[in-house]
Formats: C-alpha cells, structure tokens, sequence
C-alpha cells in the first residue's frame, strides 16, 4: 500500500508522501482555487472556493439564516454553534450529491470561505453586514462558535474547512482595497484587528485564513511574512493553509507596485506563507521556478498544507462519518424552524414606548403595512447569500398572522434610492398617507439593501464602491416617515438593515423602533411573531449606532480612537449591547472569586420580575482604572451569556473571565498583566448613562483587584 493511503499514519506523514509523487506541473496545479484532478494518484478535481456566510451561498436551494450581523445581533453561542452546525450539514449533502453526479464546479467542494472575523471599525464600510461587529471580543466568541459548528467535533476529520478571513485589519474603504496600506499602531493591531483571528486559531482550530486585499505595514497580506509567518503561525500556532483573496496576488504588479510581474507576485506569495491562490498567478510559477525566483522546495511546503486539509476532509478516507449524510436534509423542516428561530433571536427592540408592543391581535381592526423593504424577498437575504425554497417577507408575515382577524393595508410609499421611481410626484406618500388615515396602528418598514451597502463590484450606490457617505435611511423615506407620523397614529418603525442606520426622527416621534437586519428567509414570520407578542425580543446591538457621520473619524484611519464603543466620547443613539424586551429583569448578589493567574468567575442573580417568560443577555465590561499614559479603552466587554426564564423565575449565573481580558495592551502590541483595581459592571447593557436612559436597568458594579 502507498504510505500516503495508509490511514494508520498521521495526516502530515501522508501528505509529505503524496507531494513526493507529484510532479512540478502538478503541484502547481494543486495551488490554484480550480484545482484540476490528479487521476494517476487518485486525486478528484476540488473548487476550493465555496460560500457559507449564513448558509450555504450560491449553490442551489439552501436554508438561509439571517445575515452575519444579524447572528451577531443574537448574543447566543449555542444558537450560533447550531446555525453553523446546519450549513455544513447542508453543505455535505449538496457535496456529495454533486459528486454523485460527477459535478466538481464551483461553491460544491467543503472548503467554504466563511467566517468574515473583520472588526466593524466604521459603519460606512459596505461589507461590515458579513461581520460579527465592532467588538473584538464578541467577534471572538461569535466567530469561535461559527467555526466549531462548520468543523465538527470529529477528532480525526472535519465536517468543511472553515476559513477565517480576511487576514488582517481590513475594514474599508472598498474602493482603495487593492492598493490601501493600513498601518494601525501595534496596540491597535494586537488589542483591537488581531483577538478575533487569535481565539479562530487557538480555540476554534481554524483550517484556513483568507488573506486581504490591502498592504499591511507596506507590504501586501498576501505576501507578508511577518504576517502569515511570525503572527500566524509562529505567534497563534496557526497549521493550516493560507488562501489569498480573489486577485489579491495579482494586486502585487498590477496596483501596488511591489512587484513587476505574474511570477514574481506568485513567487513573493508562496514564500512568505500563502499556499492556495484564488485567481491565476500561480499558474506563473512554472516561470517563477525557472527564473530562480522561489525554490521547488518552497511549493512542496505549500502543496503539502493543501493536501493535508483535504486529507482532514476525507480524501481517500474510508471512515469518514460525514459522507453518508443524505442529500434529503438540505432546505428540511428541521432547518427551516432553525432560520425562524435565529431570526427571532436576532431581532432587537430599540425603543418601546408605553409599552405599545406587543400589538394585541383583538385590539386591532384595521393596521398598515408601508414602506420600501415590506414586501421585498431579495432584500431579506444580505449578500453572499443562497436561495432559499421559500422565503416570507415582512408582509406575508404579518397577513399570516393576522389572517381574517383585521385587516391589512399595504403600500411601498416610497423607494430605498432616489434612483428610477414607479412614482410619480408624490403619489407613493399620498398613497402611504390614504392608508395610514385608514389604520389603528402603523408598521413602517424602512432600511437599506445590499444594493446601498456591500462588497466593490456588488453595490452600485452614491458611496465608493459599495461604502456609504450616511448613516440616515436613503431616498425619500425620511420624508415618508415624517408625512406618516404627522398624522398622530401609532407607528412601529422596523429598520432591515446590515449596518447602523441612525433612526433619529423615528426615536424622536415613533412608538416603537426596531432592527430586523437581513433576517434570511423566515424573517417575516419572526417580525410578526415579535410584534404580535408569540416571541419575546431579546437581541443586542452589535455595534454602536452614532447619530451621524459627524460623529465619526477620518474613514480611512484605522486609529482606534474616537471609534467603537470602546473609544468613542460621541454619545451615541443607541449603544454596543443595547436591546429591550417585553420583561423586566433584575440583578443582585454579585459576586467575584478568583485571581490574575487563573482568571475570575462573576457570580449574580437574575431573576424575571416582569409580565413575559423571555430571554435575558447578561453583559460583563471591565475598565481600568489607571491610565498607565496610554489610551486604554473606556470600557470592554469581556464576558455574556443568554439565559431563558419563566416570569418570577431566578437564577444564579456565573461567567468566567480569562486571565488575557483582564490585561491590556502596550504600546508595543504587548498584553501586560498588570496588579491593579478594575471596575467590573454587569447587567443587561453597557450600563452607560445612554443605555439607562434609553430603558435598561443600571448595572451592578464592583472593583476587584487583580
């Protein structure tokens, strides 16, 4: 038997064999994302780019869940560990059914180029609805859970690769990417752009990184050892493979200058530790070979990672548990309550005043439905997206429920863009206005599309390539809002959107505000269960919503001061962490034990003392209490967990807080563990003086020395 097929040897001792057997030619074919078959060693054809940001993308029929910002929005790492755990379900069975049918083409193989782990910095960056948010540490966590789900708990083979991305500090703008240099101070690097990327190796055992576009400290992540060599591998102790954004390497010659050719860029690639190339310059390695430009030796390292992932995924394997799972799973009841149930979970009450929410069906004879994004199905998907068998709209959701109990008034009003109208004039208000004179209650259904906020080359709005110049609802629906409110109805104002939009006239003179995000296929039907009281909102802001751009620093500064809820001295609409409930909860016995070595445990008592079983998310923030001539931030998050209780139900929760987040970063880029007081709070938000305000319950505090 050839060793590489044994599979009583380790990974690493197979895959060195099977390299051996190649030849140049075929090693290099092996670098490249359409990775040809090796026929003569047995090697099937493998497309290693495939999409699985919230659900299986661009493949067929899949079940899609709410957008990753809006996953985010959940605050709730079983559920997301879930989420994840069913797209790659679904993505074995799509897998092997293709194979089935001799099918290897594009986003059908297991090595799916998800999670996007990139720190929200700024809310005009178009791509920041792909991400977990502003924070490091709950895009920590939250990545963490999503690539466990993807992976699989198999101690020899994993479910698909995942794949965090995109390595490192790249948050915007989109139209500099190809040629942007970010050079954020090592603080920044290591305590804000890098935690994410550190807890995805250390803990999630991530299979692969998705380099960036940009340069980074003057050189492109593509082809930066210090960064995929010294920080990656060294540093974090990433194995895995390295694979480059689409075109990145060509990027090299052709936009910053670094190089002067295809072979030398391949060259530079594979060298400083990027092993798969998505695009074409590696098939200029033959040259760069020829050339002297980079060793035979320096390809074998890279073709070897390659393989040993395919190995990791079951090639040649004749024990792989994950190849039997059927293809009658994908888009299957079981997976469609799930996307329900993560887009309840994900919805985040902002504002509710005198408690009009939830609407009683009974009380309501007649209610309208208005605006831009309330009977839209592509708006509800998000971008790197499936496609789901059935998708309901904000609309369908709420007539579903409603049935012959009222009825319901619909009218677009207006568009999302000040682009091609079917209105003319004014008529889309006057309409909106007929209806709303017409209804007990509004529900205005405002936001932004992935047309308005997305990825260059994918949105075609007034910004640079796909970035937004505004936080405010665009086109004419302000002046739909306003028109509606004046005429003294209640109105509800849910907003689908990935980014912040700063609803300040809606937190002013509505009712009721809401963030629905993209809220995938079920989201109509979680909107109208939200609404009508069938589930008790829970979800938390995964950023910090500011009330204009105003408020914000030079976008292309990747200086973290004045951003965040960590830096920022903005007071802001509504806060990182922020979201009500129907309930009320309450926090006492707070409790600390532990120290610096091992970490502490906060202990406390929460207990519903309002009208609804609900769900409550317990935050934990920390904040130094000396300065140490540094700019330290204003607080951080450092621990939560979401609990369910009955009305009148209590319980004790305790949460651990690693040693590393009770440290703080030098200048250096250096965790310094320093025998101090901090202030720890807990409590339902940050506990700031904007949260209470808005509606949340102070927090606990305590100063524990460490």
């Amino acid at each position: 038997m050839e060793k590489y097929l044994d599979e009583s040897l380790s990974f690493e001792n197979r895959a060195k064999d099977l390299v051996r057997k190649m030849s140049l030619d075929e090693k290099i074919s092996q670098t490249l994302h359409e990775a040809p078959a090796i026929e003569r060693l047995g090697i099937p054809a493998h497309n290693w780019w495939s999409e699985a940001l919230h659900g299986v993308a661009r493949n067929g029929t899949a079940t899609v869940f709410p957008q990753a910002i809006g996953l985010a929005a959940m605050w709730d790492m079983p559920m997301m560990k879930k989420v994840a755990d069913i797209i790659s379900t679904e993505a074995r069975a799509k897998h092997h059914e293709a194979v089935r049918k001799g099918d290897f083409s594009g986003y059908k193989g297991l090595t799916y180029w998800s999670p996007n782990i990139n720190i929200f910095r700024d809310p005009r960056w178009g791509r920041g609805q792909e991400t977990y948010g502003e924070c490091p540490f709950l895009t920590a966590r939250t990545g963490v859970a999503f690539i466990k789900g993807l992976q699989g708990n198999h101690e020899k083979y994993l479910k698909v690769a995942a794949c965090a991305k995109h390595f490192a500090a790249h948050s915007g703008p989109e139209a500099k990417r190809h040629n942007f240099d970010v050079r954020p101070s090592k603080k920044d690097f290591f305590e804000t752009y890098l935690p994410a990327f550190e807890a995805a190796i250390t803990e999630a055992k991530v299979e692969s990184l998705m380099t960036a576009y940009t340069q980074i400290y003057g050189k492109p992540c593509s082809g930066s050892s210090y960064l995929l060599q010294e920080v990656a591998r060294e540093t974090f102790g990433f194995d895995g493979h390295v694979v480059s954004d689409c075109g990145a390497v060509e990027d090299f010659h052709v936009n910053q200058g670094v190089t002067s050719c295809s072979a030398e860029s391949a060259a530079m690639a594979v060298k400083a530790g990027c092993d798969l190339n998505c695009g074409y310059a590696y098939s200029n390695l033959h040259k760069a070979v020829s050339e002297g430009l980079i060793a035979e030796s320096d390809i074998d390292k890279a073709v070897e990672r390659l393989m040993i992932t395919r190995l990791r995924l079951g090639l040649f394997a004749k024990d792989n548990p994950y190849a039997d799972i059927p293809f009658e799973v994908n888009d299957c009841k079981e997976h469609k309550e799930a996307a329900l149930l993560a887009a309840e979970k994900s919805i985040t009450l902002l504002k509710n005043k005198n408690s009009i929410l939830p609407l009683n069906i009974e009380d309501i004879k007649n209610i309208a439905v208005i605006g831009p994004n309330a009977d839209d199905r592509y708006i509800l998907l998000g971008n790197y997206n499936g496609f789901p068998s059935k998708c309901v709209t904000i609309l369908e959701g709420i007539q579903n429920i409603i049935g012959d109990n009222a009825r319901v008034w619909y009218t677009r009003g207006c568009h999302r863009t000040d682009g091609p109208t079917f209105f003319h004039d004014n008529g889309g208000i006057t309409e909106a206005l007929s209806v709303a004179e017409r209804s007990n209650v509004i529900i205005m259904v405002m936001g932004l599309d992935s047309t308005i906020e997305g990825e260059e080359g994918d949105a075609f709005n007034s910004a640079a390539a796909g970035d937004r110049s505004t936080l405010d609802l665009t086109g004419q629906q302000n002046a739909l809002l306003k028109a509606v409110c004046d005429i003294g109805k209640p109105v509800i104002v849910l907003s689908l959107n990935g980014g912040p939009v700063a609803l300040n006239f809606a937190q002013e003179n509505a009712e009721a505000v809401m963030y629905a995000y993209y809220g995938g296929q079920e989201a109509g039907n979680a909107v109208a269960n939200v609404i009508f009281g069938k589930y008790n909102p829970a979800g938390r802001l995964p950023y910090t919503v500011m009330k204009s751009v105003e408020d914000l620093p030079d976008f292309e500064s990747y200086d973290m001061t004045g951003r965040t809820y960590r830096y920022t001295k903005k007071e802001p609409l509504y806060p990182f962490g922020f979201g009500l409930s129907y309930g009320k909860f309450s926090y006492k016995n707070l409790n600390i034990s532990g120290d610096i070595c091992k970490g502490v445990t906060a202990s406390v008592l929460v207990k519903n003392i309002g009208k609804f079983d609900g769900e409550e998310v317990i935050q934990i923030y920390t904040s130094h209490l000396e300065d140490y001539g540094i700019n330290l931030p204003i607080r951080q998050l450092v621990g939560f967990e979401r609990i369910f209780l009955l009305k009148g139900e209590e319980k004790t929760v305790s949460i651990y807080i690693p040693p590393k987040e009770l440290a703080y970063f030098n200048e250096n880029g250096e965790r310094v563990y320093a025998h101090e007081e901090i202030l720890l709070s807990i409590g339902s938000s940050q506990g700031d003086q904007r949260s209470v305000y808005l509606g949340a319950e102070p927090n606990l505090e305590y100063r524990i020395k460490i």
